[in-house]
């Protein structure tokens, strides 16, 4: 299976796609896209411009094109959809022209698992923070759960610790193998 990780940053998703990668046997973990490019020798910002999310989907979408089989991806292409969207200079961001690249990716996915940001909040960041945090929750909640640009996803929200996300995981999975 091909499943995605989902979601706002520092809200548990690397270390869930670490145990989900560990408990399906066989399966592969691809990093975040961040943390790939980073890899690579980008620089990002202190606060990353357009251009550095811009980075990450297009490292995204090409993981999920030359991807196997059996892999768990720490995020998925419609995370950094939503960081462009929320984007302070969002207005410079032509969703149109990625469309058919992300319809095709995400179209290879079997699942994603979409970790939300809980209340209490389950992770501490300061204010600033927090309202970005919060806007790229409720927006990838909206292109995921909600699938608002009609992709066909098939979505399963998990929330509570490490161990409940990967049993409510689990499930899901074995659910969309049926």
């Amino acid at each position: 299976m091909r499943i995605a990780i989902s979601g706002a940053h520092r809200v548990g998703k690397t270390t869930l796609a670490g145990a989900l990668a560990d408990a399906l046997a066989g399966h592969a973990l691809v990093p975040e896209p961040y943390y790939l490019l980073e890899d690579d020798g980008h620089e990002f910002e202190e606060t990353p411009s357009l251009e550095d999310f811009e980075a990450q989907l297009e490292r995204s979408l090409t993981s999920l094109e030359q991807a196997g089989a059996d892999v768990v991806f720490d995020r998925c292409p419609l995370d950094l959809v939503a960081y462009l969207r929320t984007h302070r200079e969002a207005a410079a961001f032509d969703l149109d022209d990625w469309l058919p690249r992300v319809r095709d990716a995400m179209a290879t996915l079997d699942l994603v698992v979409f970790v939300p940001i809980e209340a209490p909040d389950r992770v501490p960041v300061d204010r600033a923070d927090a309202r970005l945090r919060a806007r790229v929750d409720d927006d990838v909640r909206d292109l995921v759960l909600d699938d608002a640009l009609d992709l066909g996803i098939v979505a399963v929200e998990v929330l509570g610790p490490v161990e409940a996300r990967l049993r409510q995981a689990l499930a899901a999975i074995g659910a969309a193998s049926r």
